[in-house]
This record gives structure tokens, sequence and C-alpha cells, in this order.
């Protein structure tokens, strides 16, 4: 990064500090905390699509739907995560590929499943042995974030079945009285006001998101976990320009600083939309502004 970091081994002080700061690993370390903010806000409505779809279909009166959809919550929130981002993005990743090859490769006379071994044609690898980083990088991204959307997307769908049964039933019959279809009842009634009803329990699945993005490690992504105990870890004269002793509790300290601070922010955009949505809203919040204080 600076001109004066050609040769590590005569620096001294502050300057060997600002070189081993600025150095290519600690780049990515930096583009890493990226990553794990891009994770969050892609997730986080992906899952809350997954979360209406479900609830709306679990409400359902076509009972084949409502059971799947019922199914589908109870099933991904029995399962404890890390099992489910262990087991669920390899099966996920085969699944892709599997499909590719019976599309590409229909002359193919092998076994795909060879004992504990999963073998295609090279055509139908994803993504392909010769694509650019960039494109393994993103296709592993891609992945991460359908898995977290589906694991946090059943327990959206869990807030969101609860919020649209909290929502007063006169009201709904006050629609229906007026000549509302229950199409109409369900997106001009229901969906808008039972964003006050699950405001709390998606605040907390948000602060749950948040706390999980370390799972991304296990799913091979580079997150701010990995480069901290990489960077961390004892380096010395043989294997790094910068050796250093143990530093792993400098590192997942900064972890914490951030992470803290991010739930932090979090909270307080929350309680604002929360005072928003419950203006003038018949609920405890909306009279508790009523009554406020001009």
């Amino acid at each position: 990064m600076f001109s004066y970091c050609t040769d590590p081994a005569s620096l001294e002080g502050l300057a060997w500090l600002s070189c081993y700061l600025t150095n290519g690993k600690h780049l990515l370390f930096y583009q890493s905390f990226g990553t794990v903010l891009l994770l969050l806000f892609v997730t986080a409505p992906v899952a809350l699509a997954f979360g209406f779809v479900g609830a709306a279909a679990a409400r359902a009166r076509f009972a084949p739907l409502a059971l799947l959809a019922k199914g589908y919550t109870a099933i991904v929130r029995g399962v404890p995560d890390i099992a489910f981002f262990l087991f669920f993005v390899i099966a996920l990743d085969q699944a892709f590929e599997y499909l590719r090859h019976k599309v590409k490769c229909p002359d193919w006379e092998g076994p795909i499943r060879q004992g504990s071994d999963f073998v295609v044609c090279s055509a139908a690898k994803l993504p392909l042995s010769n694509s650019a980083q960039w494109v393994h990088e993103v296709y592993g991204f891609a992945l991460a974030v359908l898995t977290f959307a589906i694991v946090f997307g059943a327990f959206a769908a869990n807030v969101l079945f609860g919020a649209m049964r909290s929502v007063p039933r006169p009201q709904l019959e006050t629609a229906e009285a007026y000549g509302f279809s229950a199409r109409q009842t369900f997106w001009r009634i229901l969906v808008p006001q039972m964003w006050v009803y699950a405001l709390p329990g998606l605040s907390n699945l948000w602060m749950i998101l948040v706390k999980a993005t370390p799972l991304l490690f296990l799913l091979g992504v580079e997150d701010i976990v990995y480069w901290a105990r990489e960077l961390g870890g004892t380096k010395n004269p043989r294997f790094s320009d910068y050796p250093h002793g143990d530093w792993r509790m400098y590192y997942f300290g900064a972890l914490l600083l951030f992470y803290l601070g991010l739930t932090k922010v979090s909270e307080v955009v929350l309680d604002r939309l929360m005072a928003r949505l419950t203006l003038g809203q018949a609920t405890s919040g909306g009279d508790a502004q009523r009554k406020a204080p001009a």
C-alpha cells in the first residue's frame, strides 16, 4: 500500500503496523465485512418473501398447500441450524448438478453416485472448472443466501402466520360486509395491519440472523471469522513477511465491536420503524403515542 512497505523486515513501530494493516490479506479481511453486510441485506428480504409465502400458504383453504407450508416451517424449525447448513448446501449443490447432468449429458452411462463420490460430467459442474474466480465466489455466496433464506424464511413464516391471526377478526368481517372480496380483504386490510404484530418477532429474527452470519465460514465463504482466525494466528518469519504471535484475541475483539455496533444500529432503526407503524393504530404502542403530550 505504501512505498516504504517493500522491505517489511526493515520496518519497526508504526511504520511496520501501517504496512501490516494494509497488506493484501488485510484488504480481503476488510472486504469480508462488506460480504457479511451484503449477506444480511440480501438475505433479509428474500427470507421475508419465503416467510410471507409460507404464512399465506398456511392459511390457504386448499388442504395440501396448507399442509405443505406447515410442514416446511415445522421441519426447518425443528432441525438445528448448524446441521441444516452442513447438509443442505451439499444436497442443494448436488441437486443443481444432477439436473444439469441430465440435460447436458443424456448419454452418460456410468453411475452418478459412486460410493461416497458424486460424479457428473464436466459440463454439468457448477461452476465450471474453467470459470473465473469471481464466478466461484458468487456461486458460493448465492448458495449461502438461498440456504439462509430457506432457514430463516421458516421462522419468518411462523411469525407472520401468528401476526395474521392477531389482526382483529371484526375488521375482516367489516371489509367483507362492505363487499370486499377475499383477495381485497387480504391485501387491503390484513396485510397492512399484520406488520404491527409481526415486527417484534421479525426484530428478534433479524438479531438472530445477524448472530448467525459466522455460519458463512461453514459454507466455504471467506467471511470475517475465517480471516480473523487466519490473520490472528501465530506467524513466523519463514511463512510470513509480517511475523507475530497469537493475536486472535485482538481480531475477535474487533469482531465483537463490529457485531455490537451493528446490533445497536439495528435496535435504533427497528424502534423507529415500530413507532411509525404503530402511529394511530389500535395497539398499546399506538395508544401510548396518542396519549403522549404534544
